[in-house]
């Protein structure tokens, strides 16, 4: 299987910046509001036709051929194999390597925009919420916009995806 390429590049596109690596950041680290940009990804033609023929064997995806007769004039990455070079960028430039804990799950997953062999992809996030747990004192609940996003400026993933993060200071009760 052919191995994405990756170019690690980061900015804040707000005020606030992380202060502290992925290594290091907890919870309180995650502030409304901020906006980060990350990375870059160029997506091959093999990469896509390798996921599509062993998860999403649809012809689109899966034959060059039939899908320049597609309406999308030529082949395509699956939504899912999109949503894989986006957790990626996410995993290795956003979420902490030392408190994350679980994600109860995504929302609002849309794909605006097709993903195409040789297209560059970056990732941008924004931290819409962060609020301590309710119920467990020792964590908190981060909702991010996550926007991945072509070399032409087009979005062709976005979703917010809801992440429980540990607490480097935990509230008493």
């Amino acid at each position: 299987m052919a191995r994405m390429s990756f170019h690690a590049q980061s900015r804040t596109l707000s005020p606030t910046d992380f202060a502290v690596g992925i290594e290091e950041r907890y919870f309180e680290d995650y502030v409304p509001g901020a906006v980060y940009e990350y990375g870059h990804v160029e997506v091959t033609e093999e990469e896509i036709l390798d996921f599509a023929r062993r998860f999403d064997p649809q012809p689109i995806h899966s034959d060059p051929g039939w899908a320049t007769t597609g309406p999308f004039g030529g082949l395509i990455a699956s939504g899912w194999h999109t949503t894989g070079v986006f957790m990626r960028l996410f995993a290795d430039h956003y979420l902490s390597r030392v408190a994350g804990l679980a994600s109860p799950g995504v929302d609002e997953l849309r794909w605006d925009a097709p993903l195409r062999p040789g297209d560059r992809v970056h990732l941008r996030t924004t931290v819409l919420e962060a609020r301590p747990s309710r119920s467990k004192p020792d964590r908190g609940l981060v909702h991010t916009r996550g926007e991945l996003i072509n070399q032409h400026g087009q979005i062709i993933l976005r979703l917010v995806v809801v992440n429980i993060l540990l607490r480097r200071h935990p509230a008493t009760t």
